[in-house]
């Protein structure tokens, strides 16, 4: 009962119910990648799709795949031999909000003081 629930209410968590239906009613399923998404064509139509394998990511889908999915390539990773190219970097998430996050100089969240501002620049103070 609660995975039906997640899946009528929310969309990021996967597929939703709309697009459940949708796959089986007109989906042809074309593979899945290393992270477990799997990709899905309409037949006899345009429209390709993901069902993530989680959380909705779309950084997630790997560089053969995202290819595809954006009709850039008309055979999927599945059908042929893909390899990714060497300055193509592996999948990694998204680090908002964790301490994995960037941080630069002068950021309000990191130890370091804020760097010295240099030139003629004299910020205001209240009653000067």
């Amino acid at each position: 009962m609660k995975n039906f629930l997640i899946e009528f209410f929310t969309w990021w968590n996967g597929q939703t119910m709309g697009t459940r239906f949708f796959t089986w009613r007109k989906g042809e399923f074309v593979g899945e990648d290393e992270f477990g998404n799997k990709y899905y064509r309409e037949r006899g139509g345009k429209k390709r799709w993901v069902t993530y394998n989680g959380p909705a990511d779309a950084s997630s889908i790997p560089p053969g795949w995202h290819g595809w999915m954006h009709h850039r390539v008309d055979t999927p990773p599945v059908d042929e031999s893909y390899h990714a190219k060497s300055w193509q970097k592996p999948h990694e998430p998204n680090h908002t909000g964790t301490a994995k996050a960037y941080r630069p100089d002068g950021s309000i969240l990191t130890p370091e003081s804020r760097p010295q501002v240099t030139g003629d620049y004299k910020a205001w103070t209240p009653g000067e």
